[in-house]
């Protein structure tokens, strides 16, 4: 194999995947690997763990499973690859196929060949243009100097107020790790709901697990000014001009990708600002690859292009362009299904695929269902899941999942993203031969029983209906008969208070006398999770009544207050 110079730029997550996967494939080939940052291979999705002490040994984001830190000395021993720190790249000539590069410590300026040139310069976090943002206090989460000072601020245990700007994924993870250190967190999102990826209804019930922990949340709200005096933040105006006190704000409204190095280059950019890419990482020019959170990639669902800025794809994206790099374009990388999940507290939440709003803004027409249920048996120590599938109305294809619970969410998206990929519709999944034992799931898996919740509506034999239409209903002072068919006990100790009849479902066939004797009427049924609010709803059906909808999810999937 001819002997070939590859320059691979940016250090983080697709840079180091890219550069050792070069050179296992070419032992022969010149591999450099350079990083502005004077760190390499940083888990910077491990940050906001290492803010909340989940550990403490910082070189833990840097270093390998058996502890062995990635700094420059092991990518030459380990990997044979020539790192260098402290390098930002300024230029690339196309023409004569070399990089300019700076040492940002020294300013001593170099000259690097190459045959084939790797770019992953990564992203960068959105800087709003508010008055204020560059007071002492206003952070970001971005680099290893970032996570190192939000930990010297929450081991300090000086700071006692902190405002959070974005509910999204890392605003959600940094907001536990700072509540949990004893501040008192704010979480401002100009949206209406936290975690966008969720359908409003899930993300509600995020809410409410966040709020429970004494987190403060506005949502529909955003940042006028961050307010300050001698430089120092001292609190943060918010649009609606209410001010929330702080000695510390984290702006986290997402990222950018980083490709003005590509720009200036002349490469091709998309609608979304990141590299354009093929199939293959290749980029506009046929020597280039880019991998990482500075391209934009299709979707495997509706084939558009998109931009998704996660850890785990940058390392798959690495590794296709390094393939390709070295023999030849072999290797495609077919996008991306958009699979996200984060810890809240005692919860999970995650999605894969398309949310119900993203779908109809796509153009699909959509059916959906709304599971609450237990992710194993109770005797081995189950935990709610609450998940919403969707799905093309017409075939049942699966286009989006999303879960929240205290369960086992991992499992469930793992399922779904794979369902999604291959395109399977509610049919096939709901005979899929998963793994089953008492300690890892129920007999029939939530997740299948999920898409037959769809398939029974897709069939006629259910007919849902949101718990969000259903307290819309209650506002509007147009409630419909709502039936509980729960045990009095399970009333007793949490019930909706919105005016609901108890019947339990065992006496439900001896009591027709107490509903609406207009068969027409409209009945909606709910119990704990709603598998007994279903059950109601077949037997008022068999007995003649024509408008009953089952609550899906039941009380336990219900986002808004209830009575204890």
């Amino acid at each position: 194999m001819e002997e070939q110079n590859i320059v691979v730029v940016g250090g983080s997550a697709a840079g180091p995947k890219a550069a050792a996967r070069a050179k296992r494939l070419d032992e022969n080939a010149n591999v450099t690997l350079l990083q502005k940052a004077p760190e390499l291979s940083m888990a910077s999705c491990g940050y906001p763990y290492y803010i909340g002490g989940n550990f403490d040994e910082r070189n833990q984001l840097l270093a390998t499973p058996t502890g062995v830190v990635r700094d420059e000395a092991f990518f030459a021993a380990a990997k044979g690859v020539n790192a260098r720190v402290n390098t930002e790249v300024t230029d690339i000539d196309r023409q004569n196929k070399s990089v300019t590069c700076v040492n940002v410590l020294s300013g001593e300026k170099d000259t690097l060949p190459y045959d084939k040139l790797i770019l992953c310069t990564g992203a960068t976090p959105r800087r709003p243009p508010i008055p204020g943002v560059e007071l002492d206090g206003v952070r970001a989460l971005s680099e290893m100097q970032d996570a190192d000072k939000l930990r010297q601020i929450r081991d300090a245990g000086e700071t006692k107020n902190v405002v959070i700007i974005g509910g999204g994924l890392i605003g959600i993870e940094v907001c536990e790790a700072l509540a949990e250190s004893g501040m008192n967190v704010t979480v401002v999102e100009m949206l209406s709901q936290l975690l966008t990826f969720l359908d409003w209804e899930l993300a509600k019930l995020v809410e409410k697990h966040v709020m429970s922990k004494g987190i403060t949340v506005h949502t529909e709200n955003g940042v006028a000014e961050f307010l300050g005096e001698t430089g120092k933040l001292t609190g943060v105006k918010l649009k609606d001009g209410s001010v929330v006190p702080c000695e510390l704000a984290v702006v986290s409204i997402g990222v950018i990708p980083n490709a003005a190095l590509a720009k200036k280059a002349g490469l091709e950019v998309g609608d979304f600002g990141g590299i354009t890419v093929d199939t293959h990482m290749r980029t506009s020019d046929p020597a280039i690859y880019a991998a990482g959170d500075c391209v934009e990639i299709p979707s495997r669902i509706t084939g558009k292009k998109t931009y998704a800025p996660y850890g785990d794809l940058a390392n798959l994206e690495a590794r296709v362009a390094a393939d390709n790099v070295i023999l030849g374009d072999t290797a495609s990388f077919p996008g991306t299904v958009n699979s996200g999940i984060c810890k809240v507290f005692d919860l999970s939440a995650g999605s894969t695929g398309l949310s119900e709003q993203r779908a109809k803004a796509e153009g699909y027409e959509v059916i959906t269902a709304t599971n609450a249920s237990l992710d194993k048996p109770g005797f081995m120590g189950a935990k709610l899941l609450v998940s919403k599938m969707v799905a093309e109305a017409k075939t049942g294809r699966i286009l989006g999942f999303q879960c929240v619970g205290p369960g086992e969410v991992n499992r469930q998206l793992a399922e779904a993203a794979m369902a999604v990929m291959n395109g399977n519709t509610i049919y096939e999944i709901g005979v899929a031969d998963l793994p089953y034992a008492p300690p890892f799931s129920l007999a029939i898996d939530h997740f299948i029983t999920t898409a037959h919740i769809l398939e029974n509506k897709m069939a006629g034999r259910m007919a849902g209906i949101r718990n969000a239409e259903v307290k819309e209903k209650i506002d509007a002072g147009s409630t419909p008969f709502i039936l509980d068919v729960r045990a009095p006990g399970e009333f007793e100790a949490m019930r909706l208070n919105v005016g609901e009849t108890l019947i339990p479902l065992g006496t439900l066939r001896n009591s027709l006398d107490k509903l609406p004797q207009d068969k027409n009427a409209e009945i909606i049924t709910f119990c704990k999770i709603s598998m007994r609010g279903y059950e109601a709803q077949r037997v008022l059906e068999a007995e003649g009544w024509t408008n009953v909808r089952v609550m899906e999810g039941g009380i336990m999937a219900w986002p808004f207050n209830v009575e204890c």
